[in-house]
């Protein structure tokens, strides 16, 4: 006889879909362009890198 209550945690389901990562790397490109920081610029950069890896 199985358990039917079984505390199990269902199936993850992704947070973001691919046009989601499209739309946020886009942002993040149209901000770069103005982003005069260096410091805030290459943090922009490495989750623009990131990001694409999703894509």
């Amino acid at each position: 006889m199985s358990n039917t209550n079984s505390k199990e945690p269902g199936r993850a389901r992704a947070l973001l879909s691919t046009a989601d990562f499209r739309l946020l790397r886009r942002a993040l490109e149209s901000h770069a362009k103005s982003t005069e920081d260096r410091e805030e610029l290459a943090k922009i950069n490495a989750l623009h890198h990131r990001l694409g890896n999703y894509t």
